[in-house]
């Protein structure tokens, strides 16, 4: 019985230390990616906004969520070196958690970025409108192409969401 008690007061602590890591304010900085700086969480994976959002507000709720997690926060985000600490802001989710905005945007990652500095989100139209990496300016990074294409031509997902 002992045996036992140690161990669930053994795991409730491993647990609380586990929440208690992952409750820390959100750190932006700036990497080098095949479209230019643009802006990465701690972990370094591009953030990225949605041209859905208004006034600082989160479009991508429920569905949108899962492919376009939330850049949350616990506390004030922080910058790193070429960034400005005057655009970087939270904003209250439905759901009441804080997400992390630049520049009055919204920032998300993108679940099918794996690895640090990937940008495959880039250019997807997806939920209702395109998704686009953040420049240090807090403003939406455009892939410049050397194709031509027709107009009115959209860029859409290759990918089983609307």
């Amino acid at each position: 019985m002992l045996t036992a008690l140690l161990g669930v007061i053994g795991f409730l602590a491993a647990s609380s230390v586990a929440r208690s890591a992952t409750r820390t304010a959100a750190t932006l900085s700036l990497r080098k990616t095949g479209l230019g700086s643009v802006l990465v969480n701690a972990k370094g994976h591009t953030v990225y906004l949605f041209a859905k959002d208004k006034n600082g507000k989160s479009a991508c709720d429920g569905s949108c969520a899962k492919f376009w997690p939330a850049l949350l926060s616990h506390g004030k985000p922080s910058v790193g070196a070429g960034l400005k600490a005057s655009l970087v802001g939270t904003t209250k989710r439905s759901n009441g958690t804080r997400q992390v905005t630049y520049n009055r945007h919204p920032l998300y990652t993108y679940v099918l970025d794996k690895g640090a500095g990937q940008t495959k989100g880039e250019g997807i139209f997806a939920f209702g409108a395109k998704w686009y990496a953040v420049s240090a300016k807090g403003k939406a990074v455009v892939r410049t192409s050397t194709t031509p294409t027709s107009p009115g031509t959209t860029t859409t997902s290759p990918y089983p969401y609307p």
